[in-house]
C-alpha cells in the first residue's frame, strides 16, 4: 500500500489560487477514479475537482473558505501500489496533521483565547468573584408577579414604606435573606416600574447562528464593499410609459415564428442602450481608477445580473450593438439557464462594459443599483404597474415603469446621466424607433 496526493491544479489559464467551497468527501471514505472530491471557485466559476484514482481519504487539506495556491496539496489517499509519495515524506506527516488542520486564531480572536488562558490559571480564590451579598448589590434580577396567595416576606417597616409608595409587595422581588424585600428592593421598584406582562406563548429567542461566508457570496460582498468604497455612485430615477412597448411586445409574441424566442422587456431596453451609448460612447467605459484611465468600448457588452440558489452573478452579452432584438432575446435566455445551472463559463461571466439589473415584478418603485466595477454606470428596471396618468384632459391607465439607475460622478456628470436616460425613455416610450436603423 502507498499514499497519493492530490494537489490543486491549474483551474484556469492565469489563475494562481482558488477558493474551497466544497467537501464532497471526509476522511476514511473510499473513493473511485473520477469520483468528485470537492469544488473550487475562481473568479465566479466553479470548478469540481476529481479523483485521478482509487483510494481511501486519509487527510484533507483545507477547511470550506480557505484560499489555496495553484499546487498545494489537497487530499492524501492510501492507494494500492506505490502512490506518488515516498514511504519517508508518507510518513513525515503529525499523526494530529491527518484531519483537517485548524489555524490558530489571530487578532481578537487570539487575544480572548490568552485572556480564557490567564483567567483559567488565576487563583480560585480570585475566579470564585466577589461573596454572593456583593453581586446581589450590582445585579437587578427581572421582577415577575408572585403566585396568587403566596405573601411576600418584608419587615413592618418595609411595608410601611411601599403602601406609601403605591408599591405592590407582590411585584417585588426580594434581595434580602430568603427573598425578604428591602428598603432597597422598593427604591428599585419605584424607579424601574413594573413588570410588563408578555402576551401568553411570546418568548424572547436568544438562538444565534454562525454563518460563514464562503464562495459565491463572499465574492459578491468583495465585490459590492469594492464598488461602494471606491466609486462615488450618482443615482438618477426616471419614470417611462411602456404601453406601446408592452402592446407591441404582446403583438410580436403572438406572431413570432417558431426559431425565434419569446420576447421579454430586456431585449428592447438592450437595443435602447445600444442606441443611447451610440450617441454618449462615454458611459460604455471601463474606469482604472489607479492608473487614471478611461477605457471607452466600442463593442457593448451588457452584463446581465441574474439571480441564482448560490447568489447574484452576471453574465454577458456580448457585442450587443451586432445583435437584433431576437438575437439579444435568444443570448439572454441561453446566458439566464447557464448560470442557474451553473454552468457558465468564466468567459460568458467576464467583460461587461454596463451592466443591467432588473428584479422583475419584485423590482420596487426605486432602487439605487451597485455599479459592476470598474464600470461607469448601471441601469435598473423596477416593476411595471397599471397608474393613472393626466393626458391633458383626464386621467386614463397607463403601463408604467421607473428606472433607477446609477453613474460614476468621477467619470459621468449628471447633466450626461439625465441625457442618456432621457434617451433611453424616448426609445421605449416610442419602441418603433428601436427598429430604426441609424
Amino acid at each position: 500500500m502507498g499514499e497519493h496526493v492530490i494537489k490543486l491544479p491549474d483551474v484556469g489559464e492565469g489563475v494562481a489560487e482558488a477558493e474551497l467551497v466544497e467537501w464532497n468527501v471526509k476522511i476514511g471514505d473510499l473513493v473511485r477514479e473520477d469520483s468528485v472530491l470537492g469544488a473550487v471557485m475562481t473568479d465566479k466559476a466553479t470548478v469540481e475537482i476529481p479523483s485521478p484514482v482509487d483510494g481511501e481519504v486519509l487527510w484533507l487539506g483545507a477547511e470550506i473558505g480557505d484560499t489555496l495556491a495553484v499546487g498545494s496539496p489537497l487530499v492524501r489517499l492510501k492507494v494500492a501500489g506505490e502512490g506518488n509519495v515516498s514511504p519517508d515524506v508518507a510518513t513525515s506527516e503529525p499523526e494530529e496533521a491527518k484531519s483537517v488542520k485548524v489555524r490558530k486564531p489571530t487578532g481578537p480572536a487570539l487575544e480572548d483565547e490568552e485572556r480564557t488562558d490567564k483567567a483559567e490559571s488565576a487563583p480560585q480564590a480570585e475566579a470564585a468573584g466577589p461573596p454572593l451579598s456583593a453581586v446581589r448589590s450590582r445585579v437587578v434580577t427581572p421582577a415577575l408577579p408572585r403566585p396568587a396567595g403566596e405573601k411576600p416576606l418584608a419587615s413592618p417597616a418595609v411595608r410601611l414604606r411601599a403602601k406609601e409608595a403605591g408599591v405592590d409587595l407582590r411585584q417585588v422581588v426580594g434581595t434580602g435573606p430568603a427573598d425578604r424585600i428591602t428598603h432597597e428592593d422598593i427604591e428599585a421598584f419605584a424607579t424601574r416600574g413594573p413588570p410588563v406582562a408578555r402576551p401568553a406563548g411570546l418568548a424572547p429567542n436568544m438562538a444565534v447562528e454562525d454563518i460563514k461566508v464562503v464562495g459565491m457570496r463572499r465574492r459578491i460582498a468583495e465585490k459590492m464593499a469594492l464598488a461602494k468604497s471606491r466609486i462615488p455612485h450618482i443615482t438618477y430615477v426616471e419614470e417611462v410609459d411602456v404601453t406601446a412597448l408592452e402592446d407591441l411586445r404582446t403583438a410580436l409574441n403572438k406572431e413570432k415564428r417558431t426559431e425565434r424566442p419569446k420576447l421579454t422587456l430586456l431585449p428592447f431596453l438592450m437595443r435602447a442602450m445600444v442606441k443611447a451609448i451610440a450617441e454618449q460612447p462615454g458611459i460604455n467605459a471601463l474606469f482604472d481608477d489607479e492608473a487614471g484611465i478611461i477605457h471607452r468600448h466600442g463593442g457593448v457588452h451588457i452584463g446581465i445580473a441574474t439571480q441564482t440558489h448560490s447568489g447574484l452573478v452576471v453574465t454577458v452579452v456580448r457585442h450587443a450593438e451586432a445583435r437584433d432584438i431576437w438575437d439579444c432575446a435568444a443570448e439572454l435566455t441561453r446566458l439566464s439557464e447557464q448560470a442557474r445551472a451553473g454552468t457558465a463559463t468564466r468567459e460568458e461571466l467576464m467583460g461587461s462594459t454596463i451592466t443591467i439589473t432588473s428584479l422583475g415584478a419584485m423590482g420596487g418603485i426605486v432602487t439605487t443599483p451597485v455599479i459592476n466595477h470598474p464600470e461607469v454606470a448601471i441601469v435598473g428596471v423596477n416593476k411595471m404597474m397599471v397608474r393613472p396618468v393626466w393626458d391633458g384632459g383626464r386621467f386614463v391607465p397607463r403601463k408604467m415603469m421607473n428606472l433607477s439607475s446609477s453613474f460614476d460622478h468621477r467619470v459621468v456628470d449628471g447633466w450626461d446621466a439625465a441625457v442618456f436616460i432621457q434617451r433611453i425613455k424616448a426609445l421605449l416610450e416610442t419602441p418603433a424607433l428601436i427598429f430604426v436603423e441609424d
